[in-house]
């Protein structure tokens, strides 16, 4: 097949699609590696909200993309920052996510994010920032749900140091039921985000997220790091203590990350296991039956597409998550909560259709093709 798409003139350029469709897998009960998709939100295309407004979120597609993932053995990352959390997606909206998930899929692997994103912006004490931690940790057991505690905007302006973290992260794991996943999560991702853990260097804030770790180990079943640095991961990850997973958060360096080394490895938790989930669950089923070389020629050419993706301004990468999911076939329109469809350009788009077509996961090419024509029609290709 072939397709003209446009250079950075406009001029014309014809692409002949290559890929083969990577083959189906399914994870069994006990995979080599612990398996998180953090799943996207299909915005209903229909409301007459503004996009700046309540988000309006297309539930039967929704939860279709959730039974295909959970249908590959895939765990669910839930009501994370892929969903648009606190970028388009409320604390109502979350709630509401949470639930559904856990009605429709009860017997999956789900962890569900919880937060203080319901505080209106603004300055808070700690005793508040605790208490909305407490108020969404509440309201997710209630539904019988996981917990991914993720990191807070409204923490990082209320604390004054590294104990004022130690002391809020330990009287919040104190309220979970079960053993939790911390979520330490970069600048990149969440510009509000900088200095967390109170600290200037990540060595400093190393110390303060192990402090907090080792405190409380029965209740930290692991911890994702989204850093996009791979050396920092593995320091740190070296000195979690035994039974603490690492859960790499890392979508530029994931394949060497997972696959580990001779003093560990990592499990994933991943933004970019949306659009890669095919590859993922057929990567970790041949790395299960040994298989270390299948898992890297998987897995590894997928890697220029997932830094493509998660590029600077790396914050906007669900456009490109969605964006494939469109020409997946998972939705019929390519609109986001608040209107995020339009936080990339026309070029990255296209090269995020070449890359996806060679590393196979375009499923139906035919389709994609003509969803991609549309897409240039929009913009006068």
């Amino acid at each position: 097949m072939k397709i003209f798409l446009p250079d950075l003139t406009g001029r014309p350029v014809a692409y002949h699609l290559r890929g083969t469709p990577i083959a189906a897998a399914t994870l069994g009960a006990n995979p080599a590696r612990v398996v998180y998709s953090a799943a996207h939100v299909v915005a209903d295309p229909f409301t007459g909200n503004d996009p700046s407004g309540r988000a309006s979120v297309d539930w039967g597609k929704t939860m279709d993309f959730r039974r295909y993932l959970a249908g590959m053995g895939l765990g669910i990352a839930e009501a994370m920052d892929t969903a648009q959390r606190g970028m388009g997606l409320d604390w109502p909206g979350a709630l509401e996510l949470i639930r559904r998930t856990k009605a429709e899929l009860p017997e999956a692997l789900v962890a569900n994010g919880c937060g203080t994103d319901h505080l209106p912006p603004g300055d808070y004490t700690l005793d508040q920032v605790r208490a909305a931690y407490l108020s969404q940790v509440e309201a997710i057991q209630a539904l019988g749900g996981r917990i991914i505690l993720m990191a807070s905007r409204a923490l990082v302006k209320a604390a004054k140091g590294p104990e004022d973290y130690i002391r809020v992260y330990s009287d919040v794991l104190a309220a979970c039921d079960h053993p939790v996943v911390l979520h330490w999560l970069g600048e990149m991702f969440d510009p509000a985000l900088a200095g967390y853990w109170g600290a200037s260097t990540f060595e400093q804030a190393l110390e303060t997220a192990l402090a907090v770790i080792n405190g409380n180990i029965a209740k930290v079943d692991g911890i994702k790091i989204s850093l996009l640095d791979k050396d920092k991961e593995i320091q740190m990850r070296r000195r979690l203590p035994a039974g603490v997973k690492m859960y790499t958060g890392d979508d530029f360096n994931y394949p060497e990350l997972i696959e580990g080394d001779a003093e560990g490895y990592s499990h994933a938790l991943l933004g970019i296991f949306d659009p890669l989930a095919p590859a993922a669950a057929y990567a970790v089923q041949r790395l299960g039956e040994g298989d270390a070389q299948s898992f890297r020629a998987t897995l590894d050419p997928t890697v220029p597409l997932a830094r493509l993706i998660f590029r600077a301004p790396t914050q906007f990468y669900k456009t490109g998550v969605v964006f494939l999911a469109w020409l997946n076939g998972f939705q019929d329109h390519f609109i986001m909560l608040n209107g995020a469809q339009a936080m990339r350009p026309l070029p990255y788009f296209t090269e995020v259709f070449r890359l996806a077509d060679g590393c196979g996961l375009l499923r139906d090419p035919d389709m994609a093709v003509v969803r991609m024509k549309k897409l240039l029609g929009v913009y006068g290709a």
